[in-house]
């Protein structure tokens, strides 16, 4: 693809410099991407801002090349980006998203750190089959947990459940919906009792593609929702919870 952009992300390889870049930090949110390249990377440049995918290359304290990038929400839309990151060189992704807990024990402002997921993701099947086993990157994982021990961080290390939907597939029936399908009437409980921790919409994707195009992935989560008690995003501690993942992932990369 040399000389060429790419159709989705909007830039192509020359655009990398003659150092490129092996690792990115994936984020749903653009504005999550490009906080964490103008907050903890050096020498900023945008690279794209296409289809509101946008994309910084940028420096870490030691040098090393990185990107910040956004996946845009849910696995469709990852499985798309990261399809094309890899195509550029990229064999490091540590996707920072924002999650909601389903334990009791994982706080409102605490990190989640997965060593696998449940996938429930149609994306994925189109990956891999729907056993195929969609783990975490052992080295990034343990990168992320450390990290997160040396910045004095809450995290809970374990097992994430991965979904399409955010209201329908997470159980929520505060919505235009109320009413679900019998299949999910009861399914946060059954997770529960199967010691997952959290909910979100990307890694399981994330992790079946890690396997099948051999490249390194790992996922820090921000917990924004306590659904032991409520469905409601708890704004007041959603920042500082984004703020603790973000260092996380930036520390684990920065050895």
């Amino acid at each position: 693809m040399t000389g060429k952009q790419f159709y989705h992300l909007g830039f192509g390889q020359e655009d990398l410099g003659n150092s490129p870049p092996t690792i990115a930090l994936l984020s749903g949110d653009p504005e999550r991407a490009r906080l964490i390249a103008q907050t903890h990377f050096r020498d900023v440049r945008l690279l794209s801002e296409n289809r509101g995918l946008n994309s910084y290359l940028g420096y870490l304290a030691n040098n090393r090349p990185i990107l910040s990038a956004t996946s845009g929400m849910g696995a469709p839309s990852l499985s798309i980006v990261v399809n094309e990151l890899i195509q550029l060189g990229i064999r490091q992704i540590i996707r920072i998203g924002t999650c909601g807990s389903i334990q009791s024990h994982v706080s409102v402002g605490s990190i989640v750190i997965s060593s696998a997921a449940l996938c429930r993701q149609g994306a994925a099947n189109d990956i891999a089959p729907v056993e195929y086993p969609a783990v975490a990157d052992p080295f990034l994982t343990v990168a992320l947990v450390k990290a997160a021990q040396e910045l004095g961080v809450e995290h809970h290390l374990g097992i994430t459940a991965s979904v399409d939907t955010f209201y329908e597939g997470q159980e929520r029936t505060d919505s235009a919906n109320p009413y679900l399908m019998r299949s999910l009437q009861g399914i946060t409980a059954e997770y529960r009792q199967l010691n997952i921790l959290n909910y979100e919409m990307e890694c399981g994707t994330l992790f079946k593609m890690a396997g099948v195009y051999q490249f390194a992935a790992a996922a820090v989560c921000a917990v924004v929702a306590q659904r032991t008690v409520s469905e409601n995003i708890i704004y007041s501690q959603k920042d500082i919870a984004i703020e603790n993942a973000i260092a996380t992932a930036v520390r684990a990369v920065s050895g």
